[in-house]
């Protein structure tokens, strides 16, 4: 018994209609038979009691319809005289279907009929006294009641659903744009680390090719320098590639970069053979962590520029702290004519200059970051022939 109710619940709608049409019509008319001598014609009493309840069918698809046609079935037999009346449950289902999924006006075309049947049935002989229409009213204001209840209630679940499928969507779409926003940063930190340390290689590289054999020990150093970058490189990847791998509740955290420790970027450079001068202007104060890595990357993706284009010997970086911001400059004392035409056609497109046939992320990804910090940025070839780049960044 305790598992019935909820298989009754889950039957299709118009299972769960016939059945309860079929079941009020079978009681009614039982009752009727207990009040045989007091119905005449009895055959009629039973088809229009019948008709009060058998429609009840078709209650959900044609609410308005099928109260007319009960409610009609009810006022003939209350105006034929019947001896014995059964309560009126047809009709009183049929004003809660219709309370329940009808508009405004069709609930207030129900309304006028209701009042209009009650009162023709009042007036009848037999009907006058007040406990019959206190009944009446009672009976079908408590269905209209419940109609109410039952449509407010529908709406209401309505809307949380919708509010819930709302929140799913957005939910999916901050997913999104989370996992997007952290494939660029993840690409971003790929290429501001893994190609500063490749860059050096690079050059080292060729710089031992040039070498061998007419100067063997300078050659051994570029070598020595290849390697210790290529051992860097790989500390990197693998520091990235177990952030990527690690669970999201046993993340293992590293600091982040600052410009407290740009020597750890400048240093491979000069051992590279190419000459960084630092310059501090004004005092120093704490960064925000995203404006102190921001800088940075900065410092770092200009001088693997540097390294790759210039073909100069001398960079100069230099971090200006001034109140309410602070900026950083990189510049270089000059390429040679091939660099600066591929500089000067890199910096008018889109923004890149990783290498001398192939645009990259380089500069974009620095202006990114930039504008993520509601910096400025600029870039572009110096007087003297070199080119810098310079951006400036609020801090609070």
């Amino acid at each position: 018994m305790r598992n019935l109710a909820p298989r009754i619940a889950d039957l299709p709608a118009p299972v769960l209609d016939l059945a309860l049409a079929v079941a009020l019509t079978l009681v009614e008319v039982a009752v009727l038979f207990a009040y045989r001598d007091h119905l005449h014609p009895f055959g009629l009493a039973v088809a229009l009691v019948a008709t009060e309840n058998l429609p009840l069918v078709w209650r959900r698809s044609h609410p308005m319809a099928v109260f007319v046609a009960i409610g009609t079935a009810r006022v003939v037999y209350d105006q034929l005289g019947f001896g014995y009346a059964p309560l009126p449950l047809g009709p009183a289902i049929a004003v809660f279907t219709v309370v329940d999924l009808c508009g405004r006006r069709s609930r207030a075309v129900l309304g006028v009929l209701l009042v209009a049947g009650l009162f023709a049935t009042q007036r009848l002989p037999g009907h006058n006294e007040p406990n019959d229409a206190a009944l009446a009213v009672l009976v079908f204001a408590t269905a209209w009641m419940a109609g109410a209840l039952n449509r407010t209630r529908r709406a209401y679940l309505g809307t949380v659903e919708d509010r819930a499928e709302r929140a799913e969507e957005e939910r999916d779409r901050a997913a999104v744009r989370a996992a997007t926003e952290e494939r660029t940063r993840i690409a971003r930190e790929l290429h501001d680390v893994v190609a500063h340390h490749v860059s050096l290689i690079a050059v080292q590289a060729e710089a031992a090719g040039s070498l061998l054999p007419g100067e063997p020990d300078e050659a051994n150093r570029a070598v020595g320098v290849i390697g210790n970058t290529a051992r860097q490189a790989l500390v990197e990847l693998r520091r990235l590639l177990n952030v990527l791998r690690t669970a999201p509740h046993t993340p293992e955290l590293a600091p982040a970069p600052s410009v407290r420790g740009l020597d750890a970027v400048m240093d491979p450079v000069r051992r590279a053979g190419m000459q960084v001068d630092f310059e501090t202007v004004g005092s120093p104060f704490s960064l925000a962590p995203g404006i102190d890595l921001t800088a940075y990357r900065i410092v770092q993706e200009a001088l693997t520029n540097a390294m790759r284009h210039a073909g100069s010997s001398r960079v100069t970086v230099r971090l200006t702290y001034q109140a309410g911001s602070v900026a950083v400059c990189v510049a270089d004392s000059g390429p040679g004519p091939v660099a600066s035409e591929v500089r000067m056609r890199s910096a008018t497109t889109e923004c890149t200059t990783d290498s001398p046939t192939t645009p990259g992320f380089g500069l974009a990804g620095i202006a990114e970051r930039v504008a993520s910090c509601g910096g400025t940025l600029t870039f572009g070839p110096t007087e003297a022939g070199g080119f810098h780049v310079s951006a400036r960044l609020p801090t609070p």
